[in-house]
């Protein structure tokens, strides 16, 4: 093997070493300061955070809905519920009662 090939080989493996430095260098970066990366985890916990309190807030209004559902039910209907969505929906009273309006 002549000169040029041991010089060819050098600059093959400098030039690989290279790029593998850069590779590694830009994958660290990434991991760092990515999208997912350490400076991006405390901002992704106030995000999780947040939305557990989105999914609480919303299991309970959900717990609400399935509770005056059942009290809807067409075989054991609460008559209570039921008198209170026809005078409210419906605007039904009897003549004997009086309506008092409340400002919200």
């Amino acid at each position: 093997m002549g000169r040029k090939g041991r010089y060819r080989n050098r600059a093959n493996g400098k030039l690989l070493r290279r790029t593998a430095v850069g590779a590694l260098l830009l994958m660290g970066g990434i991991a760092v300061a990515g999208p997912s990366g350490l400076l991006a985890w405390s901002d992704n916990l106030r995000t999780l955070d947040q939305r557990k309190a989105q999914l609480a807030a919303i299991e309970h209004d959900r717990t609400a809905l399935e509770n005056k559902v059942a009290l809807l039910d067409p075989d054991h209907a609460d008559p209570d519920m039921v008198g209170e969505l026809l005078r409210s929906q419906l605007n039904v009273v009897h003549p004997d009662e009086v309506v008092v309006k409340l400002d919200d």
